[in-house]
C-alpha cells in the first residue's frame, strides 16, 4: 500500500532490460553515441517537430532549471503558480542556474488563468529599471494538485505570453498521464498550443532516471548545451539515458504505464468517494489524489503499513475526528489488491 509518490516505485522491467542491452562494448561519450541520436529522432517524430532539438538529463530539476535558465535573463521574472514544483520543491535551482531570475507566483493555486498572467505581467512593466522585467512563463501539466490544463486553457495562456513576447515552458514531469486523459497528441499539448519548450518526464512513469528537454525553436539549443555541461548535467556515459528513453517510447510503453497509473488512481478515488468522511481537495484527473480523512482513519492506515503523504497536524495525538489532508499517488506498478486493501482499512 505505497502511495507516497510515483518517484518511489520501481523502474519498468523493459527499461532495465534496455539498459542491460546498452551495457555491452564501447560507445561514444557525452551524447555523441548512436542511441542518443536515435532517441532524439524518435522524440522529434513523436512530437511531429523535425526541427526540434532534444537534450537528455537525469533529473526533473535539471530539466526545468536549465530550460528556464536558457529562456530567461537574470533580471527577468519567471511566471509560475504558487504551488509550482519549480517554486516550492527545487531549492531555488531555477534562480541559481539563471543567475538570479525571480520566480514570480501567478494566481492562487495550482493553475493560472490568462487573466491572472496578464495582471502579473502588467504589475512589472518593461522599461522600469527598478523592477523585474517580464520573462518566461512556466506551466505544469499534470499540475501539482493532480489537475489538468485543457488545450483551450493552454492556448489562452500562451497567447497572452506571446502578446508580450514571452516564451512558455511546460513542466511535463507527468506528461504522459496528462496526455492519456486529454486524448490528444504530444504536438497538440505543446507546440501547437504555443509551448516553446517542454520538460518531458520519464522518471515518474517507469524510467530509472531520464527526462528530455525539448526546444521547438532550435535557436536556443547551443546555449542549453553549454549550460548543461557547465552545470555538470552532461553524462559521460550518455547512452544509458538514451537507452531508457528509447525503451520508454518503444511500443507505447510510456502511454501504457500512464494509463495504468491513472486507472489505479481512478479506482482508489472511486472507493474514497464512497466514504462519508472523505472530502476531496481537488478533482482527481490523473494519478494523484488530494483529500482528507479523519485522524483515526489515518492512524488505522498507518498502523497497517500504508505509505502516503500526510499534512495538517500530528498523526499520533489530537481529536480522532479531525480531518487531515493527504496526498495519494499511483504509479504503473500499484496493484489493485493494494488499493482494495487500503479502502477496506479506511472503511474500518
Amino acid at each position: 500500500m505505497n502511495f507516497a509518490s510515483d518517484n518511489c516505485g520501481p523502474a519498468h522491467p523493459q527499461v532495465i532490460e534496455a539498459l542491460a542491452r546498452a551495457n555491452t562494448g564501447f560507445a561514444r561519450s557525452y551524447g555523441t553515441d548512436d542511441l542518443t541520436a536515435q532517441a532524439g529522432a524518435r522524440l522529434r517524430e513523436l512530437f511531429e517537430a523535425p526541427q526540434a532539438d532534444i537534450h537528455l538529463v537525469s533529473t526533473g530539476t535539471a530539466a526545468n532549471a536549465l530550460a528556464l535558465a536558457t529562456l530567461a535573463q537574470p533580471w527577468q521574472a519567471i511566471y509560475c503558480t504558487p504551488l509550482a514544483h519549480i517554486h516550492r520543491d527545487e531549492c531555488h535551482a531555477p534562480e541559481f542556474y539563471s543567475g538570479g531570475a525571480k520566480l514570480t507566483p501567478v494566481g492562487t493555486g495550482d493553475k493560472m488563468t490568462a487573466a491572472d498572467l496578464a495582471r502579473a505581467i502588467a504589475a512589472s512593466p518593461p522599461g522600469d529599471v527598478g523592477v523585474s522585467q517580464p520573462g518566461p512563463v512556466s506551466l505544469t501539466q499534470v499540475t501539482e494538485m493532480g489537475r489538468l490544463y485543457t488545450l483551450t486553457e493552454l492556448s489562452a495562456l500562451t497567447e497572452t505570453a506571446a502578446a508580450h513576447g514571452l516564451p512558455v515552458h511546460l513542466d511535463g514531469a507527468r506528461f504522459a498521464n496528462a496526455l492519456t486523459v486529454l486524448g490528444c497528441t504530444p504536438a497538440d499539448m505543446t507546440w501547437k498550443a504555443g509551448i516553446d519548450a517542454v520538460s518531458f518526464g520519464g522518471t515518474k512513469n517507469g524510467c530509472l532516471g531520464v527526462e528530455a528537454v525539448i526546444f521547438f525553436n532550435p535557436e536556443k539549443s547551443w546555449e542549453f548545451e553549454l549550460r548543461r555541461k557547465r552545470a555538470g548535467h552532461l553524462l559521460s556515459k550518455h547512452r544509458y539515458l538514451a537507452a531508457q528513453m528509447l525503451a520508454y517510447l518503444a511500443d507505447d510503453l510510456w502511454l501504457t504505464s500512464a494509463r495504468i497509473a491513472n486507472a489505479r488512481a481512478a479506482r482508489l478515488a472511486d472507493g474514497l468517494r464512497a466514504l462519508p468522511d472523505c472530502h476531496f481537495l481537488a478533482d482527481p484527473q490523473a494519478n494523484m489524489i488530494f483529500a482528507t480523512l479523519p485522524r483515526a482513519t489515518h492512524q488505522r492506515l498507518h498502523a497497517a503499513g500504508a505509505h502516503y503523504g500526510l499534512n495538517g497536524g500530528p498523526l499520533e495525538t489530537g481529536d480522532p475526528d479531525t480531518p487531515l489532508p493527504m496526498r495519494l499517488v499511483c504509479d504503473w506498478s500499484i496493484a489493485e489488491e493494494s488499493i482494495d486493501r487500503f479502502l477496506d482499512i479506511a472503511r474500518g
